[in-house]
């Protein structure tokens, strides 16, 4: 990993390796399944709505980070001359990304995401994504030390939020890694706790949204498998849940399991990650076909207008352009890889 603000990976490596090696990272793990968060399928589906040349920043409702790292790239291109680089990275710099903050201590980056959210009115997107034993020891393992240090992190996190407007993606992974079995079974219950936990505890800023993480319809199958699992970490409370996160998943098959999914659960409403879906997965289901996929493009732009009563908004939870992990000749998890990011920004449709 980075040692920052992001987390990319996907779990669903080494689809041949054994259940016990899959896991080896974390504690002694079973039953985990491949196929999972990052699983790509060669499944075809419609075309994604098309990403416009323009880089609508300020009429955003979210708020554009103007010192993330393709902003800085940007700066960088301008200065050698490479216009045509820092054009194309500007589909990048200029639209809202998702913050995820320091593991360390979260409150000096979500501090300043809402004061800088302020003047125009917009609101944050956080990602929360510290929970104990996460990602089951692989890109992005690590987490809290245990529950206290959980429960005193997401504190800070949400007293940080303030009565600014903010939404929050709670833990993408946490639920299905549960409903996969990689997540060790003597840690299911302390997962709920700690996430209900959680929900509460963010619910209790007057402006903040929580969305709960459920995977992606190439990872859990049976949207069923699913219902019971976000109930018991705080559904009820949060304002629903999140899908694709990190993945490559097509609008279309992801709105249309989470229509699904909102259906048995009583009509939830969901968001859903867009930032690199704009070509859908990787064909095939190759080993690794999650991780710095060739060929992926920019999805639709992060917009509340999603013509679906249900989907509340299409987001950049992941940030494009930071690294899924070590493979393909990436950088460690969640650092900025300018040469992916062009190619993001360029396959773009627009």
């Amino acid at each position: 990993m980075s040692g920052r603000h992001h987390r990319s990976s996907r779990v669903r490596t080494r689809l041949l390796l054994t259940t016990a090696a899959l896991c080896a990272g974390a504690l002694a793990a079973t039953g985990c399944l491949p196929g999972g968060a990052g699983a790509a399928t060669g499944e075809q589906h419609p075309a994604q709505a098309p990403v416009g040349r323009s880089a609508p920043a300020n009429s955003s409702p979210f708020w554009v980070d103007p010192d993330s790292a393709a902003a800085r790239q940007v700066k960088e291109y301008r200065t050698q001359g490479r216009t045509e680089e820092a054009t194309l990275l500007r589909r990048i710099s200029e639209r809202p990304a998702a913050l995820w903050p320091l593991w360390s201590d979260p409150v000096s980056d979500i501090r300043r995401a809402v004061r800088g959210a302020a003047p125009k009115k917009q609101t944050a997107v956080l990602v929360a994504y510290n929970i104990p034993h996460r990602d089951c020891g692989m890109y992005s393992k690590g987490g809290a030390a245990n529950a206290e240090a959980y429960r005193e992190w997401i504190g800070s996190f949400a007293q940080a939020v303030g009565d600014a407007p903010a939404i929050v993606v709670l833990e993408p992974d946490a639920v299905p890694h549960v409903v996969d079995g990689c997540t060790p079974a003597q840690y299911h219950e302390e997962r709920y706790q700690l996430l209900a936990e959680a929900v509460g505890r963010l619910k209790r800023q007057p402006r903040t949204k929580v969305y709960l993480d459920a995977g992606n319809p190439a990872w859990i199958k049976d949207p069923g498998k699913l219902v019971e699992p976000l109930r018991r970490a705080g559904l009820a409370k949060a304002d629903g849940f999140s899908l694709n996160v990190s993945n490559f998943q097509t609008t279309p098959a992801v709105t249309a399991f989470g229509t699904e999914l909102s259906a048995l659960l009583g009509g939830a409403h969901f968001v859903i990650d867009t930032s690199r879906n704009g070509a859908g997965p990787l064909p095939g289901d190759g080993e690794e076909a999650w991780c710095n996929p060739p060929g992926r493009a920019l999805g639709t732009p992060p917009t509340g207008n999603t013509g679906d009563a249900r989907v509340d908004a299409y987001l950049w939870i992941k940030r494009p352009g930071e690294s899924d992990g070590t493979c393909r000749g990436g950088p460690a998890a969640g650092t900025w890889w300018p040469e992916y990011a062009l190619g993001l920004a360029r396959r773009a449709k627009g």
